[in-house]
């Protein structure tokens, strides 16, 4: 007799349905996994028997096969150390085979028969609910994959747990979602002194999610304004939520189950390699680009990453997804993503600054900001100039808006745009329109095409940085509450584009 239980394989954020076979026959005493399995899996095999031998449960002396089918889709991993233990105790007769054929189950076994937690139990539950089975997965592991709401969910603690709930002896009782993640206190934009422009264009972008660049001299404050952007950002929708959640799930992030409302903001180093940033390595898994997936990727020092790096976000910033295709994966994951960047305008930085003249420009400043390709710098809604402030304003009151006051008119902008995408469900923000949905929503009036008819000429934009400031005029629009883009939105769109 074959037994049968189910489990899943991962390709980027899809989790596939395996089918774990096992047959006990009579030969010479064997235990071999077969169907594409990398070396944890492989290994499979010495965690099972010594699992068992835990439990007084004695291997056969015969020959023991287990297949994963499709035999031709690569396994990795050490969640598949559950079901192979599963199907064979089904196999064994010590389970009933059509209660463990009615689970997807993962986790990886310790060698006393405890279970251990493993990475893509929220994935796995969404998988197991499209095919109506229960999921059966480490005990802490329960909280993350109970959010998933249209299946039972059931966390065991060991492999002893697992044996007394098939046989009906203690039945596990469904896991509960685990507790929301508690927003951290959020710096204020108040905090920074001067810097109104700046503040305004961190606005727009919010709102409308544009790529914005800032510009200045070291210790003008860029770092400073972009570590306060969460704190303007809207709490995530809980589809949002649950797409980010799953990427983050893959890479073992999620704290003991809880789920954030807050957007992520990555902030990777200026030495990061390529499959960091873009994804790749063992397993092809995702990058800094996909974990800010809704949220803000901040790349300090922009123009100090390997230029190979930098060019790999043209496609990702355009498409909203990325593919990593390797020699033994191929896979997708989306990045949807606002990237913020900061650069000093040259190597020295204080090419703008008029206290302290660089030696070199204008020179030092072309060949440092040329590091930037122009297709990718065309990519930026935003370029902003951020000047030194003088260390006489640090004692001057604070002013402007608070980040709450801030972010209490992102979000008003952003009910605008969910209203307005209402029936387009792949746009969510200003950022995402193109074609028809651009030439509906975004056409200026009669003064304000006029406007962008010269500035296009006069400046010489690309088709590109054309649709880019409809779109930033569309947001500037929102946040003032007004229907129809004016003239006055088109010319601070404008100016946002060409002031770097």
């Amino acid at each position: 007799m074959v037994s049968r239980t189910y489990t899943v394989a991962f390709e980027g954020i899809d989790a596939r349905m395996v089918e774990v076979q096992c047959a006990v026959t009579p030969g010479l005493p064997s235990f071999s996994i077969v169907g594409l399995a990398d070396k944890a899996v492989s290994e499979a095999r010495d965690r099972v028997r010594s699992a068992l031998t835990s439990l007084s449960i004695a291997m056969p002396s015969k020959r023991i096969t287990v297949n994963l089918s499709p035999a031709d889709m690569p396994k990795e991993g050490s969640h598949f150390d559950l079901p192979i233990a599963l199907s064979l105790l089904a196999a064994l007769d010590i389970l009933p085979n059509d209660e463990v054929q009615r689970t997807v189950s993962l986790g990886e076994l310790s060698l006393d028969g405890s279970l251990v937690p493993v990475i893509g139990t929220l994935p796995a539950a969404l998988a197991a609910a499209e095919e109506n089975c229960t999921l059966l997965c480490p005990e802490a592991c329960g909280a993350e994959a109970a959010w998933v709401d249209a299946t039972e969910v059931l966390g065991a603690p060991s492999l002893h747990a697992c044996i007394q709930h098939f046989t009906g002896q203690s039945p596990i009782s469904a896991a509960r979602p685990g507790e929301v993640a508690p927003k951290p206190l959020a710096k204020c934009l108040r905090d920074v002194k001067g810097q109104e422009r700046a503040k305004r264009a961190l606005e727009i972008a919010a709102a409308g999610r544009h790529h914005l660049l800032l510009v200045g001299t070291p210790g003008s404050g860029k770092s400073m304004l972009a570590a306060r952007l969460p704190g303007i950002l809207p709490p995530l929708m809980p589809e949002e939520a649950l797409e980010t959640s799953m990427i983050h799930s893959l890479s073992g992030l999620l704290d003991e189950g809880g789920i954030s409302r807050d957007r992520p903001f990555r902030t990777p180093h200026h030495t990061a390699s390529m499959a960091a940033i873009v994804g790749g390595g063992r397993g092809a898994k995702p990058g800094e680009i996909s974990l800010a997936h809704n949220g803000v990727l901040f790349m300090d020092e922009f123009p100090e990453y390997p230029r190979a790096v930098l060019e790999t976000l043209r496609q990702p910033i355009e498409t909203g997804d990325v593919v990593v295709a390797r020699a033994n994966a191929h896979v997708k994951y989306p990045c949807k993503f606002m990237l913020i960047a900061a650069a000093n305008p040259c190597r020295c930085g204080y090419m703008t600054d008029p206290g302290r003249a660089c030696p070199r420009a204008p020179s030092c400043g072309d060949d440092y900001m040329g590091r930037i390709s122009g297709p990718l710098m065309d990519r930026f809604d935003l370029r902003i100039d951020v000047p030194p402030v003088a260390f006489t304003d640090l004692d001057l009151p604070a002013s402007g808006d608070t980040s709450e006051e801030i972010s209490q008119r992102v979000t008003a902008a952003r009910d605008i745009q969910t209203a307005r995408f209402r029936d387009h469900p792949e746009i969510r923000v200003n950022a995402d329109m193109e074609g028809e949905l651009l030439k509906g929503f975004a056409t200026p009036d009669q003064e304000g095409a006029d406007l962008l008819t010269r500035a296009a000429e006069h400046f010489r934009l690309s088709a590109r940085s054309y649709h880019r400031i409809l779109r930033v005029a569309r947001t500037v629009a929102d946040l003032a509450g007004s229907e129809r883009v004016l003239a006055n939105h088109v010319a601070e769109a404008v100016s946002y584009r060409v002031a770097a």
